[in-house]
């Protein structure tokens, strides 16, 4: 049983050892409950584990999001978002590399039904972000795009109309996405051109023209929107850099240009991917995979 719990411990937390996941918690003071995807290749899969108030964790039961993942064993995703909890802790979002779709679960403490699943509008989803009734994935392999969805009251999702953007190129290494607060704006990461696209959101949910914005350093990575708006991008720095990698803020302008505020703060630690910020705005957390630590700011 210590091994099986260790096991799952490494599944949940260390890309580093060689296993495709992403999870996400409920923000629940007490108790609560995190999800794992197991990304399999034959059967993606949602492992529920029940959070006790300690933060002791129990494994749950699976459930199947009804697609396929990418398998692969180091990583192959290679994205933050892959697994997304709504606001309102009411849904989970998952995506389907291997199948190219999107699955829908509700969410009853640590039980899940499928309510829904549906086409990506591209090639190999990665990440998934939502805001308000609006969904956007992110699609890394053929011609890289997002591609917007409505979320309604009961799970479903409805494609938008003439809401496929393409990145920069077909082979970008698109990464991650996320919605600024006030739904003004969906940022992506592009890992291989090293950029950070920006998207002003129109009233009909569509996405503006593509602003196209540099990363102050480089080997960006993952987006994440602090609650008071401001942009952080985790960076795995340069290659054969030792402990080189860093995470950079930013502040979105009204022309969807990114103006850096913090840049490439070193975390100190290698490979860091992965970021968290707590819900009142304070800290970040970032996982530095290539040394399997943690930093905090």
């Amino acid at each position: 049983m210590i091994k099986t719990i260790r096991a799952l411990f490494i599944v949940m937390l260390a890309v580093s050892a060689g296993l495709p996941t992403r999870s996400h918690a409920q923000d629940h003071a007490s108790p609560g409950a995190v999800f794992v995807m197991t990304n399999a290749a034959d059967r993606n899969e949602i492992v529920a584990y029940k959070r006790s108030a300690d933060g002791l964790l129990k494994e749950g039961r699976s459930f199947a999001t009804g697609g396929r993942g990418s398998g692969g064993t180091t990583d192959p995703l290679g994205s933050q978002g892959a697994l997304t909890l709504t606001q309102g802790h009411s849904f989970l979002l998952a995506v389907n590399a291997g199948s190219g779709d999107i699955s829908v679960f509700r969410v009853r403490g640590t039980m899940l039904s499928l309510v829904d699943k549906v086409p990506c509008g591209g090639s190999e989803p990665v990440a998934i972000a939502q805001h308000g009734d609006l969904v956007y994935v992110v699609n890394a392999g053929g011609s890289s795009n997002v591609t917007g969805f409505r979320l309604d009251n009961n799970g479903r999702l409805k494609p938008i109309p003439d809401s496929i953007a393409f990145l920069t190129t077909g082979n970008s290494g698109a990464a991650s996405l996320s919605f600024s607060p006030d739904g003004q704006f969906l940022l992506v990461t592009e890992k291989i051109t090293n950029k950070i696209d920006a998207f002003h959101i129109q009233i009909d949910g569509t996405l503006g023209p593509i602003v196209v914005n540099p990363s102050v350093g480089p080997g960006a990575f993952a987006v994440l929107f602090a609650p008071n708006g401001t942009a952080l991008v985790t960076e795995t720095g340069p290659t054969g850099g030792n402990n080189a990698a860093a995470i950079s803020s930013y502040t979105v302008l009204p022309n969807a240009t990114l103006s850096a505020i913090s840049a490439s703060v070193p975390t100190q630690g290698a490979a860091s991917c992965w970021q968290a910020a707590t819900p009142d705005g304070r800290f970040v957390y970032t996982s530095n995979t290539g040394t399997s630590t943690i930093s905090g700011f």
